[in-house]
């Protein structure tokens, strides 16, 4: 089962939730048998810890399947898009459509030696890696403050070029500043971006066609096919998954 909860104040500036997901309490069959979880990009960044130990997960640009096995349980501390800074030491598009050990990122690496919870509740971890991560934040480098901007231009449908003029940046400053702040560019920031929000409104149960005008894709074919290339599978398929997590 997934669940979210919000983060501590110290964090929630730049953390959106901390979340769990738990093999453990679902269905008799597929606590014997396993099950796949399948994850699509959300221009976040998560700290993960579960049975292959503690992981950064990097931006995605395609989806991702995990499989979890019977009694795997999982924990993450979830990023805002745009506000890591540099809590990471290393630069955020680096680390994009991979999973990178804790253990090999200097700045968190003590994180690494926190267990995941094998029992009862994740609070206890989750609050020690929000301690830790609160003095890292006072330490290192602020966001981008003009990563809200730039999200919020590309969502509402402006082109990268008018984005850039907006801000008074030239196209190669946004791009810049946009592999620092996403970890990708603004042309995949605008495709990630617009996808959640087609996939935010059909979940509330809002008509593909009007979704699609919503979101600012062309027609309901050209988000059809933009969903297949972000999650490999059609809308309706996502609609029912709980979370985009682990």
């Amino acid at each position: 089962m997934y669940r979210e909860w919000a983060p501590d104040p110290r964090v929630a500036g730049r953390v959106a939730c901390v979340w769990s997901n738990d093999a453990t309490t679902v269905t008799t069959t597929v606590t014997t048998t396993g099950m796949s979880q399948l994850v699509v990009p959300d221009g976040c960044v998560d700290l993960i810890w579960g049975p292959r130990g503690a992981q950064v997960a990097g931006p995605d640009t395609g989806p991702k399947t995990v499989w979890m096995s019977p009694g795997d349980r999982y924990i993450g501390i979830r990023f805002r898009p745009g506000a890591a800074g540099g809590v990471f030491g290393v630069p955020l598009d680096s680390l994009r459509d991979l999973r990178v050990p804790l253990s090999e990122l200097e700045p968190l690496r003590e994180l690494s030696e926190l267990a995941p919870f094998t029992g009862g509740s994740p609070e206890p971890v989750t609050d020690a890696v929000q301690r830790v991560l609160a003095v890292r934040m006072r330490t290192t480098s602020e966001p981008d403050p003009a990563a809200s901007a730039i999200a919020g231009a590309l969502l509402a449908g402006r082109s990268v070029r008018e984005v850039a003029w907006d801000l008074g940046l030239g196209e190669r400053q946004l791009l810049r500043r946009s592999l620092r702040a996403f970890g990708y560019g603004p042309k995949t920031l605008q495709r990630v971006v617009r996808f959640q929000r087609a996939l935010r409104l059909a979940r509330r149960g809002i008509a593909a066609a009007e979704v699609a005008a919503a979101s600012g894709y062309a027609d309901q074919a050209h988000m059809a096919n933009e969903v297949r290339r972000l999650a490999g599978v059609p809308l309706g398929r996502l609609i029912g998954q709980s979370g985009d997590g682990y």
